[in-house]
């Protein structure tokens, strides 16, 4: 059986084609590794805002491209799963540095398949620590800290996901995980905006304009797969 590699990456911004990586941890089996890099492009300051990791902190670094780093990495990518929380972030900052990711788990997808009666309002990882009431002693944004709150949050929905279908294989749960990480997710309450803790189905019915130039919005930014794919499912639904 593959091992987990739970990975979290901070980058220069959120742009998944132009921003790049300024630092990267992960752990696998009960070992934690974090390390900084020297981006090509500077850290904006809502990045710096939100990680406290500065262009000052990370001149003297090395370049996460074509390092040894960089090449271990791809060599545990390539034998085992990565776990991520909105996966398709880390993955898309590690393809702008070269790296390809064979086989991964989402924990935000997990989370809103598993939500299915729409109960949580928020899938954010922070928020999901403390909904499911995970008692950690870690700081929230420092990279180690991090990646502990995914493990536990992963463990905990591996734990429903097992429940949900009365199946204690974990090999044959993961499975299941990954195909679901592989698609794009059914959001289905509004977390942010003029509808905000609203379900989307309702908005549909009530305010079909908003939901048509809120996808239009989307299309035009063309990276959010998983607001595209929820667009046009009660858009189109009879």
């Amino acid at each position: 059986m593959k091992k987990l590699i739970f990975l979290d990456t901070e980058g220069t911004g959120i742009d998944l084609k132009e921003d790049r990586l300024c630092q990267v941890a992960y752990k696998i089996d009960d070992t934690m590794t974090v390390k900084n890099f020297k981006p090509p492009v500077p850290i904006s300051i809502k990045a710096m805002s939100v990680t406290n990791i500065t262009n000052k902190m990370v001149e003297n670094e090395e370049a996460f491209q074509g390092s040894d780093f960089a090449k271990e990495l791809q060599e545990l990518l390539n034998e085992n799963i990565l776990v991520a929380h909105n996966a398709s972030f880390d993955i898309a900052m590690l393809e702008n540095e070269g790296l390809k990711v064979p086989q991964y788990i989402c924990t935000l997808k997990l989370s809103r398949y598993l939500d299915d009666k729409a109960e949580i309002p928020e899938h954010n990882m922070q928020f999901l620590r403390y909904y499911y009431g995970i008692d950690m002693d870690v700081v929230a944004h420092s990279a180690d800290g991090d990646v502990l709150v995914l493990e536990a949050v992963h463990n905990h929905l591996i734990n429903l996901a097992k429940e949900k279908a009365g199946i204690d294989d974990e090999e044959t749960i993961l499975k299941r995980m990954m195909e679901i990480s592989e698609k794009p997710s059914l959001i289905r309450r509004f977390s942010f905006g003029k509808h905000i803790e609203k379900l989307v189905e309702e908005v549909a019915q009530k305010d079909r304009g908003y939901l048509e130039w809120f996808l239009k919005t989307k299309e035009e930014e063309g990276t959010d797969e998983d607001w595209l794919y929820t667009l046009k499912y009660y858009l189109n639904k009879k």
